[in-house]
């Protein structure tokens, strides 16, 4: 069967939208050395580091709220959540605001958001863990772009809830 050229680039177009839709955008993040990813359809926001108002007799993991155009969102220092070091807030220090199905709009304290990627299904590996493992269970694969690894959060399994 003979193809005509029209036809065959017709058919690279398609095969390269299709391609285009299988991969998934991340938010790639920085916490300490590590390097995270968020997928980016769950990111409601991302602002600079602003005034948290601490509300007393919480998880030390949760860092208080914040006022964003009138909604009260509260704040998540993932450190903190995975059992890491404190955060130490930098000029790069940024909040992104997230759409948890639990919780609603929660915000993330992260020491610097780097750069969007968009990852295949070939360069995300799913990992289990023990359930048990809070720290781990945070973390529900790995996607390999440019030779390094990034560690993708699970946003479903983050809670408000005590550690």
């Amino acid at each position: 069967m003979e193809v005509s050229k029209s036809t065959a680039q017709e058919l690279l177009v398609e095969e390269g939208k299709a391609a285009a839709e299988a991969s998934i955008q991340f938010i790639v993040i920085r916490l300490g050395e590590e390097q995270y990813g968020i997928d980016i359809r769950n990111i409601d926001n991302i602002v600079k580091m602003q005034s948290i108002t601490r509300i007393p007799k919480m998880p030390d993991f949760l860092k208080g709220v914040i006022n964003m155009r009138g909604e009260v969102i509260p704040v998540i220092s993932i450190r903190r959540k995975m059992d890491l070091e404190d955060d130490v807030i930098t000029k790069l220090t940024r909040i992104i605001v997230v759409k948890l199905e639990q919780e609603g709009n929660v915000g993330f304290l992260v020491d610097e958001v780097k750069e969007v990627v968009a990852l295949s299904a070939n360069e995300i590996e799913k990992i289990t863990y023990n359930a048990k493992e809070e720290k781990s269970s945070l973390i529900n694969a790995v996607g390999k772009h440019n030779g390094e690894l990034i560690s993708l959060f699970d946003l479903n399994t983050i809670s408000l809830e005590g550690n």
